[in-house]
């Protein structure tokens, strides 16, 4: 069960692996980008690829959902970057339940934006949990956890590959060694949380710390993508640097136009290099 390119990439290390997939969950189809063309998502466009049945329901929280999932008697679900919630009756129908891949080091950074959080908030490492999933949010056993380092000047892009390879890796180890893992019940103590991310916080506030701005740019890039407005126009910053205690933006877009050098921008309004 997943719908983003992180999911996919989960997926991809489960069809070449022994295990055999027997069906893929992901979310309905929806109108993507500014032609609101209707476009599947890239674990539909795998799952198609390689012949596998995709179920898209709009709930899970109902009888025919449930039944429907029983006739593939799976003996575990994964689950990573799904978008809907599972239900207590669908928690409990595998043997041996359902793991999540999350793309943090549990129980820091539970939520829906673990990766673009902890980059923004300037941690220097992260990793990969994979978790048995329970009726809370992010709250269930730890079966597997691997650490990564944060480079200073590491985006949310970036780590986000990172982290999707690793998962795919750790998926594929947990359900071959499932029988042995041993669950770690999460601390509650520890817990922080990882709230999605919402268009009023992109805008960059420049009188804020030199570190925290290149934090939010770096956790924020290259989506939803930090933004502010130069001589009345405004730019979405996908990469800067400090320079003199000062923050430089090195590539943005101008609204309307195309991704560019900061250098390239201040020429086509008139500025000389």
């Amino acid at each position: 069960m997943g719908t983003p390119d992180f999911a996919a990439v989960s997926l991809n290390a489960l069809l070449n692996s022994k295990h055999e997939v027997v069906a893929v969950y992901t979310q309905p189809d929806k109108p993507r980008n500014r032609g609101k063309k209707i476009s599947f998502s890239p674990v539909k466009e795998l799952a198609l690829e390689r012949g596998i049945p995709v179920e898209q329901p709009t709930t899970l929280k109902d009888g025919e959902a449930l039944e429907a999932l029983r006739g593939y008697n799976p003996d575990c679900i994964a689950v990573a970057a799904y978008g809907m919630i599972l239900p207590q009756s669908i928690l409990d129908l595998p043997k041996y339940g359902c793991i999540n891949v999350h793309g943090s080091l549990l129980p820091k950074y539970r939520g829906a934006a673990p990766i673009n959080r902890c980059i923004m908030e300037g941690q220097s490492e992260s990793g990969i949990t994979i978790m048995q999933m329970e009726a809370g949010l992010d709250t269930g056993a730890m079966l597997l956890h691997e650490k990564v380092d944060i480079p200073e000047t590491m985006t949310a892009t970036e780590l986000h590959d990172t982290l999707a390879e690793l998962g795919g890796r750790l998926i594929v180890q947990a359900l071959n060694d499932i029988d042995t893992l041993v669950p770690i019940k999460q601390s509650d103590s520890e817990a922080t949380y990882a709230a999605k991310l919402t268009k009023g916080e992109c805008e960059l506030d420049l009188s804020k710390p030199v570190s925290e701005v290149l934090n939010k740019i770096r956790g924020l890039a290259d989506y939803p993508c930090a933004f502010t407005y130069h001589e009345g126009v405004r730019l979405k910053i996908y990469r800067a640097v400090q320079e003199s205690g000062r923050v430089i933006f090195t590539e943005v877009q101008p609204e309307g136009g195309k991704r560019m050098s900061m250098e390239a921008f201040l020429r086509g309004r008139g500025h000389k290099s």
